[in-house]
């Protein structure tokens, strides 16, 4: 190519359009040597213009360059599976939570709360004396108790309760209500049941595994399906196995058995326990 009057090609890009050093991503090092002034630059009148694009190029050629990165690597991302598994065990329960207590009624609150005291002491002594777990007053309470006749209120007496609860081996539980009721309990507000602590504890152990193994046999399907295999686990995340409240029966369905030795029977408690997994594949 023919130059224009005047114009010279510095002597670094000359060489560089021979060397094919131009091919592909600018090279800013040689830029920088392009820029740079040399004993033509002087002769030729173009030094102003080399330092003020050399100073242009300083400001923006970081960012320019900087900003020149592989796109496949930043939009590479991990492929993974999110799946949960829940796992459920069923154990018997062993032990009955019991709740009862004394309730009086009577015309004079002095007189109530002092009846309610008494018999309330022979209950908890009798109970204390069957080695009763977890004994404790869940109740005291004395209330007016009003009559309305002709949209008018009039003041009839006192109620005052005193209600305990406690946990027995459900194999006694019957003979001790039967027991707390000629002890001088008036009342029985419900029977719940429950396993024991330990048997709680193995049971979370086995629901959290069960929980684990539901979720890889979903994975597994899920990827088989699509022709893929699961890799390493890269995230765990696992919610308490705990167990439901217990089953608490009231007063009126357990009175219907109430009428000779008072059967009690226990039943089933269920632990629950979940986990999800982020899979790789």
């Amino acid at each position: 190519m023919t130059n224009k009057p005047g114009y010279r090609e510095h002597p670094d890009f000359v060489g560089a359009k021979h060397s094919g050093e131009l091919s592909g991503a600018i090279d800013r090092e040689l830029i920088l040597r392009m820029l740079r002034p040399t004993k033509n630059s002087y002769q030729n009148g173009i030094l102003p213009i080399c330092s003020a694009l050399a100073a242009l190029f300083m400001a923006v050629g970081a960012v320019s360059f900087g900003a020149i990165q592989p796109v496949a690597a930043q939009e590479q991302r991990t492929r993974s599976l999110m799946v949960s598994g829940q796992g459920i065990v069923s154990i018997p329960t062993s032990l009955a939570r019991v709740s009862l207590g004394v309730e009086i009624q009577g015309k004079n609150a002095k007189e109530v709360q002092e009846e309610v005291a008494r018999k309330s002491s022979a209950v908890v002594q009798l109970l204390r004396s069957q080695n009763v777990d977890k004994l404790e007053t869940t109740g005291i309470r004395l209330n007016p108790v009003y009559d309305y006749q002709n949209n008018q209120q009039r003041l009839t007496g006192y109620i005052g309760t005193n209600t305990v609860s406690f946990r027995v081996v459900t194999e006694k539980a019957g003979d001790i209500l039967d027991a707390a009721v000629n002890a001088g309990a008036t009342r029985i507000d419900g029977i719940g049941f429950v396993a024991t602590d330990e048997a709680i504890a193995a049971a979370r152990q086995q629901a959290l595994r069960a929980a684990t193994n539901d979720a890889l046999q979903q994975a597994d399907t899920v990827l088989a399906a699509l022709n893929l295999s699961r890799r390493e686990i890269i995230n765990i995340q696992v919610n308490a196995a705990t167990p439901p409240p217990e089953q608490f029966y009231e007063k009126e369905s357990f009175a219907r058995s109430a009428a000779d030795s008072t059967p009690v029977i226990g039943g089933e408690q269920q632990i629950q326990a979940n986990v999800s997994l982020e899979i790789k594949y």
